[in-house]
């Protein structure tokens, strides 16, 4: 993954990290960020999330989110693109 350094210029398209949620062959985006901080802060949570229902997701039988952050061009986003809720998955709107 490539990483931006401060002291590069960097166009607002080129500066919006994505925060992904997989699960099996889907990968939904669920949240972007102008900043790659603010991105892992948002995994980070949405990763506590996840290990606060686990046992809720194994014994629904329910698949368990995996996220990961990369970096995303607004172009790049789906047309009708929304924000994934945190816990989305227990809706199953993953």
């Amino acid at each position: 993954m490539a990483e931006f350094h401060s002291d590069e210029r960097k166009s607002p398209e080129s500066s919006l990290w994505a925060v992904v949620a997989m699960s099996g062959r889907v990968i939904r985006i669920a949240e972007v960020y102008a900043s790659r901080s603010a991105a892992l802060a948002d995994k980070t949570w949405r990763e506590a999330q996840v290990r606060a229902y686990a046992g809720f997701l194994e014994s629904s039988a329910q698949p368990i989110p995996i996220y990961a952050i990369k970096p995303i061009r607004r172009t790049d986003l789906p047309r009708r693109w929304k924000p994934l809720p945190a816990l989305g998955f227990l809706n199953g709107r993953l």
